[in-house]
């Protein structure tokens, strides 16, 4: 029977068996920690059950308490994964009782890895309660770094990827912005067995990438992830006519267009052949003041970009300075 937690350990009767094991700071420690008394006291009594590796169902309760006081004590935590695996407790009823603590820790390093330990003990069954449960803290924080490790984990090691690029698909649909979301989605192409890898989804995914470009081109991961799409493959990224046609089309439209400029940089810099449908759509967004022409598209563009994203200037010069004279 469980014992009253709201009396203090030493007038509790299951306990009365135990000498507490008070802190050893030393004859003269030169800051003493202030410690509340009650936390003080179940501290002790946890060092003297620790001391015994006493893996008994009332140092598991102590376990709780102590976590309750302290989620981040790495050696609470180590020792009740001892008294589990000893006891044989429904693991299921650990998961609950994680789900408690983690909404009020989403972003403690002890309950995460602990998380972690149990869903690998109980294997394929837990795959499902984790991704909901990974869902659930993310919509708190959508880029919770904790949630989205724990979320690759548990697919690369339990499976559960069939809805992955929906979920992914979802969350991009809330914010097109969701940097965290992107990554996820090239973490399932690039992953997942059932989608055939890179190269299968590269037409599909340039696609999808393309309309958000066009509804967001102000958005940088959209961008990157079009990138990443051709990632060790450069001939057809130069070659793809989708990506050279996006980054027109942007350019074009002559508001918002940072990142076609730095992305049509990067398709000269690796061979590509512009047509003077680029070349006119480049010059069309200099301005008077700017302080040199060029031949070379490509310093052009760095010239431009100098200008119109000033934060990166000593970049955008660092490129010019690379091109071939």
């Amino acid at each position: 029977m469980d014992s009253d937690n709201s009396l203090p350990l030493s007038e509790r009767p299951e306990w009365s068996d135990v000498t507490p094991l008070p802190q050893d700071d030393g004859p003269n420690p030169i800051v003493a920690i202030a410690y509340k008394e009650d936390f003080s006291e179940l501290m002790n009594y946890f060092r003297a059950v620790y001391r015994s590796n006493e893996r008994s169902p009332r140092a598991l309760r102590l376990t709780a308490e102590a976590i309750a006081m302290n989620p981040g004590n790495y050696t609470v935590w180590h020792f009740r994964r001892l008294i589990l695996e000893t006891l044989n407790v429904d693991l299921h009823d650990e998961l609950n009782f994680l789900d408690d603590i983690a909404e009020s820790n989403t972003k403690n390093y002890q309950i995460w890895h602990h998380r972690r330990w149990v869903a690998q003990k109980l294997g394929t069954d837990a795959s499902s309660k984790e991704l909901e449960f990974t869902k659930k803290i993310l919509s708190l924080d959508s880029k919770n770094y904790h949630a989205w490790s724990h979320r690759q984990w548990v697919l690369q090691a339990l499976g559960g990827w069939e809805d992955e690029l929906n979920y992914c698909h979802e969350l991009l649909e809330e914010d097109v912005f969701n940097n965290s979301a992107w990554n996820q989605r090239y973490f399932v192409i690039t992953r997942s067995p059932l989608l055939g890898g890179l190269k299968a989804m590269r037409e599909s995914e340039v696609s999808y990438t393309v309309d958000t470009i066009l509804a967001h081109p102000e958005n940088e991961s959209s961008w990157r992830y079009l990138r990443g799409l051709h990632a060790g493959d450069t001939q057809s990224w130069i070659i793809a006519p989708q990506v050279s046609s996006v980054c027109l089309k942007v350019l074009s439209s002559k508001s918002n267009f940072v990142f076609a400029l730095s992305t049509l940089l990067d398709l000269l810099c690796h061979g590509f052949q512009s047509s003077q449908e680029f070349r006119d759509a480049v010059d069309a967004l200099r301005i008077p003041d700017d302080n040199q022409t060029d031949s070379n598209l490509a310093k052009t563009v760095c010239l431009i970009l100098e200008r119109v994203d000033p934060i990166r200037v000593n970049y955008w010069l660092w490129q010019k300075s690379k091109l071939p004279q």
